[in-house]
């Protein structure tokens, strides 16, 4: 569905009116439509500004170099010259007074970034800090970066933040590419832990990122799993596409156009599990990805929600996932260096009218990959689980005016998102470079309003 406000503003008969009235004008987000390239800075200018004894600079400005930026120093840009992405090592700030050295080299270059740029900060991670205050101090970085979200959100610009293990240091080139590329152009004001806890895979591909894995994605009839299916297969995977019997026509064409295998399984269902690894086993020998899309929602107040709304919703979003994952880990058909990524809401961030049944499981979701991460990150495996915001799908077509465009608006960029951009960071949390990010919950909801 086309953008109202962008219309409004674009027309010359409205253009002044919504202008006069103040009316946002959303600006038209860069998006990348094809796969990674091995040096995607190509052209772009970047700025990488350092506090006090970071230990950072040195890595990101080799992976800014490797990735082909043209790295400028701040005294360099001419008057009117724009940077593309801004790289903030934070690492070093452990004082109340390395903000002041935060603010003084910020404060003279922030307005210089680009429409639709990057600022990406690295901040201590907060477990490894001396103290209270210096944990405080890491802690602040976040409210930091979040703030200057919402302040650059408009022009299209996202914000986001990685707390980094001073061990960690080497697995930043995929969190790089990611966060400083066009992929990222919904995710903003999100805060990220990298660490060193899970085991390193042998190779870290730079385009083709998921070339000889097989990737299942379940609810990929549609909407959000479709375009994951089709963003993995882009990279090279040989993907399962999974979805619900009544879908099997759809599911079959969305298949066979883009060279995936279709598997029609109810999920909830008692066998489902064992139907599952059976045909696995038998197909594939393992999955590499799983993608835990499909989800259903029954919504009323609890007071007058009846029992089987609560039941289905607790089968379909959380019991089976559960089973699925409990079956296949135990029979060993998660390869090593595995990625497991779960579609959890903002629902489940924030909670929703009409919702307990659904916020439960997805906030369920969050806790689960928190604890499950850890646990298999000695086998190179990682739980990671994206909570979208307001992405423009057909259900969301269909909802009243009033409401359907109060959700597009509560966030910094005045937007919906595209289940692209859902696609997009499940694809960056399969790729092997994600090895860093372990049982981490990343909202892709143009940094909603709501939950922030």
């Amino acid at each position: 569905m086309s953008d109202l406000l962008k219309q409004l503003n674009s027309n010359p008969m409205t253009g002044w009116l919504a202008k006069s009235i103040g009316l946002p004008n959303p600006v038209t987000l860069a998006r990348e439509n094809g796969p990674y390239q091995p040096q995607p800075f190509s052209g772009k200018r970047a700025l990488l500004v350092s506090t006090t004894n970071g230990y950072l600079e040195a890595p990101l400005r080799e992976l800014l170099e490797a990735a082909d930026a043209e790295i400028l120093r701040a005294d360099e840009l001419a008057e009117q010259e724009r940077i593309d992405m801004l790289v903030v090592d934070g690492s070093g700030c452990q004082s109340p007074g390395d903000y002041t050295a935060l603010y003084e080299r910020l404060h003279p270059i922030v307005r210089r970034i680009a429409t639709n740029g990057r600022v990406l900060l690295l901040a201590p991670h907060p477990e490894e800090a001396a103290n209270a205050v210096a944990s405080g101090v890491a802690r602040g970085l976040e409210g930091f970066s979040r703030s200057l979200g919402k302040e650059l959100g408009p022009r299209g610009i996202t914000v986001n933040l990685a707390y980094v293990a001073r061990n960690a240091g080497d697995r930043l080139d995929m969190l790089l590419r990611f966060f400083c590329g066009p992929q990222t152009a919904y995710v903003s004001g999100q805060a990220i832990t990298v660490t060193a806890h899970t085991k390193s895979p042998a190779e870290l591909p730079c385009e083709q990122l998921l070339a000889g894995k097989v990737a299942l994605v379940t609810g990929a009839a549609r909407g959000i799993g479709l375009s994951t299916a089709q963003r993995l297969r882009q990279e090279g995977a040989q993907v399962i596409c999974l979805d619900i019997p009544a879908a099997s026509e759809e599911l079959e064409r969305v298949a066979r156009e883009m060279g995936a295998e279709a598997l029609a399984l109810d999920i909830s269902a008692a066998d489902a599990p064992a139907k599952l690894l059976e045909f696995v086993r038998e197909q594939f020998g393992g999955v590499d990805i799983l993608v835990h899309n499909a989800g259903i929602t029954r919504d009323k107040t609890l007071g007058k929600m009846p029992e089987h709304f609560w039941q289905q919703v607790m089968q379909v979003n959380l019991e089976a996932i559960v089973a699925i994952d409990q079956a296949l880990l135990d029979a060993q058909l998660i390869r090593e260096h595995g990625r497991l990524v779960y579609l959890s809401s903002m629902s489940g961030v924030a909670g929703n009218f009409g919702q307990t049944n659904y916020a439960t499981t997805k906030a369920a979701l969050i806790g689960y990959v928190a604890a499950l991460g850890p646990a298999l990150a000695e086998r190179g495996i990682c739980a990671n689980a994206v909570a979208p915001g307001f992405i423009e799908t057909a259900m969301t077509d269909a909802m009243p005016f009033v409401t359907r465009e109060a959700g597009r608006r509560l966030n910094s960029l005045k937007q919906g998102g595209q289940p692209r951009d859902v696609a997009e960071l499940v694809c960056f949390l399969s790729s092997p470079g994600a090895y860093g990010v372990n049982g981490n919950t990343i909202r892709v909801c143009g940094q909603g309003l709501i939950g922030a």
